[in-house]
């Protein structure tokens, strides 16, 4: 199983990768056969590059180099192949100088992150392949999910299955695939190697988590979440086709598994986009705090660049917090305040603001000139800006436009605020990095004299639950309020998320951790007449 991380439209690259991958399949580790993940030749997923005429010839030259160059070992590697004007997201067996057989895909996902009837046709034909004169069946990633493409395989003489994978993490995600699994392997009686592909992707992680499951549908063997390696599988085959038992990685917890996703994705897209290291705004919260520690479990604390910008309001406690974060990950820190940059602005806009009440136009100023500092330090050492806003946020428009919401990469802003507090003190359990007093002092913006943020919204404990039940759930005000939740606080909570969608277009992509993620799952019109409260709503001018 070659739990590998592919760059999407490298494929040179990657087929370099995958040779390399079945050369020491066979030469390390005396396989028959390597298997690798879903388009892996493209990476996944490809999008409109698949439209492209070129990207399709850099696909035939890489299939004519793994033909010539495979030796002494079956190649099962994804692919998309183009027949015609036809295109299909395919598998191909390569050994012996040819590709031997080749699967179509036949169930397309379409809903959440995939597209893929947009790029591609179904298939309809199983294919069935000897790998050392036992029958294996091909199925590509969503085949498994239903039973037909399976069944097929069967009928066709399949004594086993291989699912070929580019399953990208939402929490939850391990129990369905195992479920999943295991109904298929007890429908068929057949045993299933699962090979699914690791690394970020823009929004999305691959967490891998490769396994084996026997013919009654229990796990022999499971590969470690986010973690690039080749598992070799062993089956024996002198009857009924019966995996051997062999490591299973141990199950982490949801925080923990969420943390180690963040930090894949955080570590891949810096990487694969060719940024020196990352830069971000460290306030003394504990939003901030937690992405530093990401930043730095992702690419080393020399490779990330902390910048305190106090202002008038900024309490003593942020600052000394803020350093002390930085000195224990060993950041270097900047201390760069912005009541210099405010007060020019103050003094600029005065004529316009004369006789007008202060309000969060002022607040907004403060964010949008830490928002320059920022982005000015993030173009002069190529260091990619991390915003460092979370979901919570987000949903409601409790955040600045052109301010803190302003940069490259948003590692938490699929991460709600209560899940914030959860993972800063997962990451202190390894290791204490998060002062105790920034889990416990009452979260604040700081923009205005004592200002709390629940000054401007609901508690957390509150406002994350209904925001789950409205975002995540899709419930209705008037269920959410039968629920039990404040039919004020309910009705203001979705009049905020609906008003904000304008705001969510032009933040950064951040890791996706959840079924509901702004941008890619989920998709709202920001001019939209739909109502689903009373008494009107609230649009944020931030």
């Amino acid at each position: 199983m070659a739990q590998l991380d592919f760059l999407v439209g490298a494929v040179a690259e990657n087929t370099d990768k995958v040779l390399a991958a079945a050369a020491r399949a066979r030469d390390e580790l005396d396989a028959d056969a390597i298997v690798f993940p879903e388009l892996a030749l493209t990476g996944y997923p490809p999008e409109d590059l698949l439209l492209r005429p070129d990207f399709s010839g850099q696909v035939d030259a890489a299939l004519a180099r793994l033909c010539h160059e495979v030796q002494g070992i079956q190649v099962i590697v994804g692919f998309p192949l183009r027949e015609g004007p036809r295109l299909y997201n395919a598998a191909g067996v390569i050994a012996g100088g040819a590709i031997q057989a080749c699967y179509r895909k036949q169930l397309l996902p379409n809903y959440g992150v995939f597209d893929e009837k947009r790029y591609f046709l179904p298939g309809g034909v199983p294919c069935v392949v000897p790998v050392a004169g036992v029958p294996f069946g091909i199925t590509i990633c969503e085949d498994i999910w239903e039973q037909a493409p399976a069944q097929q395989a069967v009928a066709a003489g399949a004594r086993a299955l291989i699912n070929l994978n580019a399953s990208p993490f939402h929490t939850g995600k391990r129990d369905e695939r195992e479920q999943v699994l295991r109904l298929r392997a007890q429908e068929t009686g057949l045993p299933i190697v699962y090979v699914n592909l690791v690394g970020g992707q823009d929004e999305l992680v691959f967490d891998g988590g490769s396994c084996v499951v026997d013919g009654t549908g229990r796990v022999t063997q499971q590969a470690p979440a986010c973690v690039e390696a080749l598992y070799p599988v062993d089956l024996r085959a002198d009857g009924p086709v019966v995996p051997l038992e062999a490591d299973c990685a141990p199950r982490l917890d949801h925080v923990a598994m969420i943390y180690r996703v963040l930090v894949t994705g955080v570590r891949d897209y810096i990487q694969k986009n060719g940024f020196a290291g990352a830069v971000l705004g460290l306030s003394g919260g504990v939003d901030s705090a937690l992405v530093l520690a990401l930043a730095v479990d992702a690419i080393g604390a020399d490779r990330v660049e902390a910048v305190m910008m106090p202002s008038r309001y900024t309490a003593t406690m942020s600052t000394e917090d803020a350093r002390a974060e930085a000195a224990v990950l060993g950041v270097h820190c900047l201390e760069i305040p912005i009541e210099a940059p405010f007060r020019s602005f103050l003094e600029v806009l005065a004529p316009q603001f004369a006789g007008l009440p202060a309000d969060t136009t002022e607040e907004n100023i403060q964010a949008r000139c830490r928002g320059v500092i920022l982005m000015a330090l993030s173009n002069k050492l190529r260091r990619i800006l991390l915003t460092t806003g979370n979901k919570s946020e987000m949903s409601v428009g409790y955040a600045t436009l052109y301010g803190d919401m302003a940069g490259g990469f948003a590692p938490i802003k699929d991460v709600p605020k209560l899940l914030v507090y959860q993972l800063a003190r997962y990451r202190n359990s390894i290791a204490p990095v998060i002062p105790q007093r920034v889990l416990e002092r009452p979260p604040s913006a700081e923009l205005a004299p004592g200002q709390r943020d629940s000054d401007s919204l609901p508690p957390y404990e509150v406002l994350d639950p209904v925001l789950e039940r409205y975002i995540e759930r899709d419930m209705s005000v008037r269920d959410i309020i039968a629920e039990g939740y404040d039919a004020g606080v309910v009705r203001r909570v979705a009049a905020l998320v609906d008003h904000n969608e304008y705001k969510r277009r032009q933040a950064p992509p951040g890791v996706r951790i959840t079924r509901r993620a702004f941008g890619r799952d989920r998709r709202y019109p920001i001019t939209s007449g739909y109502q689903n409260f009373q008494n009107g709503g609230e649009r944020s001018a931030g």
